[in-house]
């Protein structure tokens, strides 16, 4: 009966979620539901097993939250986000707008911009690109989230996507894990990416398909309510933000727009690999500082610092074309409750569903799965991924439940913690992009398409890419190790 309440629990958070449902009364709900046919206590479950554990997730990760969806904000207020993507259409033209927009998402995503801060500043550039370039439409999605929630996202060493910071503290990692292999896995899903669009593009040519008619607008996608639920279950932004504060009518130079990237990844870099290794926080292993390590909030320090550094030098430089400061930053902060709120409530229905005797057969299971560690670690996260639609969900739920079992995993047979995170980080963003995934359904409603138009494009370059770039990593992991 407890393996079916679970069953029973995570169907209805799924389908109830997929209808438009807010997380934050669907996850105690289905908690207490699950608990209740396994014949757990209710209430001991909800006040002290999920309440718990998703409080321990905002004490991890909020900071990241809040300074990302800030400095996703101010980046756009600025006009710093615009700039970019200007620069990159002067620069590339319209013969190569496929390309334009993927390296523009990526540039922007990578220096730390919020995955729909970037959508909504992308899609009317792609829209004009395309339709100047006689590209079909329907390619604008996957283009977007090619360069915007994919490489960047899950592989480029160094990238201060939440999805990188989750593993950090469970095995002791920082930003720059397995860089080599990052690095690898990025060129693959790019390379991958690219290629398909092109084949996408060439083909539709031929058949004399050009950019359609006018798509329809995606400037309301922020108001709907439905996409707003889904949205903030995969990203540190509320999109109902994006109205609020006052954009500049002037943007910056490129130099003034990109500097502000350039810190992030720095500082990031600065912090892991020189700054934090060589501090004596011994000092955290006391009790008043929550009996912890260097190793374990390390990696965090550094995406907020870096955060931090950036914004400050954000502001200083752009100062004159933030008409109201305070306004861009309230909205900033504000946007950053929703989603960690929800992200940290699918962790506590996590922590619950893992707390029940019957989970005990569902992990055995996956360490169990043929091929190794590294093998049901992507298994795992793959599928809690898929399942919750959230990339950021399903892993932090995954690493929950079986984290201290891979690490221990990890020790007998001598793999780099390195690895495992690498891994982790892939395998969570690559099935996470199933039709009811967040992302994917803002960015249709952003660009003004549908998942019929546009879906399939998707599936290529974010699943079918993702899992490509997943199955080089684990091989190379496994002849090779962590490099």
């Amino acid at each position: 009966m407890g393996l079916l309440g679970i069953l029973v629990a995570l169907g209805l958070l799924i389908w109830l979620a997929y209808r438009g449902w807010s997380v934050l009364l669907l996850a105690p709900l289905a908690a207490v539901l699950a608990a209740g046919l396994a014949g757990e206590p209710l209430l001991a479950h909800w006040t002290q097993t999920f309440m718990g554990s998703a409080a321990r997730f905002i004490m991890q990760f909020f900071p990241i939250f809040l300074l990302g969806a800030l400095f996703g904000k101010l980046m756009e207020d600025s006009g710093s986000v615009s700039a970019i993507a200007t620069f990159m259409t002067m620069r590339l033209g319209t013969k190569r707008a496929v390309l334009a927009v993927v390296l523009a998402g990526a540039l922007v995503t990578y220096g730390g911009v919020s995955l729909f801060v970037a959508f909504f500043v992308l899609a009317p550039m792609a829209h004009e690109l395309f339709r100047v370039a006689a590209i079909p439409k329907r390619l604008m999605p996957a283009a977007i989230a090619l360069g915007a929630s994919t490489f960047t996202m899950s592989a480029l060493p160094g990238t201060p996507a939440i999805q990188n910071a989750i593993p950090m503290p469970f095995f002791g990692t920082t930003p720059f894990a397995a860089p080599g292999l990052g690095v690898i896995a990025s060129a693959i899903m790019l390379g991958f990416g690219l290629w398909w669009l092109a084949r996408a593009e060439a083909s539709a040519r031929r058949k004399g398909q050009g950019y359609g008619a006018d798509a329809a607008s995606g400037a309301d996608a922020a108001d709907d309510l439905v996409v707003r639920e889904r949205a903030t279950t995969s990203s540190t932004f509320d999109p109902a933000e994006i109205r609020h504060g006052h954009e500049s009518v002037s943007a910056p130079s490129i130099a003034v727009a990109v500097f502000p990237l350039v810190i992030v990844v720095g500082v990031n870099l600065l912090m892991s690999l020189f700054i934090l290794p060589r501090l004596n926080a011994s000092y955290l292993a006391d009790e008043a500082w929550g009996s912890t390590s260097l190793s374990a909030v390390g990696g965090v320090w550094a995406v907020v610092t870096a955060l931090a550094a950036a914004i400050v030098v954000l502001i200083a430089v752009n100062l004159r074309r933030l008409p109201d400061l305070r306004g861009s930053m309230d909205a900033g902060a504000n946007a950053s409750a929703l989603p960690v709120l929800s992200v940290a409530s699918l962790v506590g229905f996590g922590s619950v569903v893992a707390a029940l005797p019957a989970f005990a057969m569902v992990r055995d299971w996956v360490l169990s799965i043929q091929g190794g560690p590294l093998v049901s670690l992507a298994v795992a996260t793959n599928v809690l991924a898929s399942l919750t639609g959230s990339a950021s969900g399903g892993l932090t739920i995954a690493l929950d439940a079986l984290g201290d079992s891979y690490m221990r995993l990890a020790a007998e047979k001598g793999i780099d913690p390195g690895l495992m995170h690498r891994i982790a980080v892939i395998g969570a963003g690559t099935l996470d992009s199933l039709p009811h995934n967040g992302a994917v359904v803002t960015l249709l409603a952003v660009c003004g398409s549908t998942h019929r138009e546009s879906y399939f494009d998707i599936v290529m370059v974010s699943i079918v890419g993702g899992l490509l770039a997943l199955a080089a990593v684990i091989g190379l992991g496994t002849a090779f190790g962590s490099f």
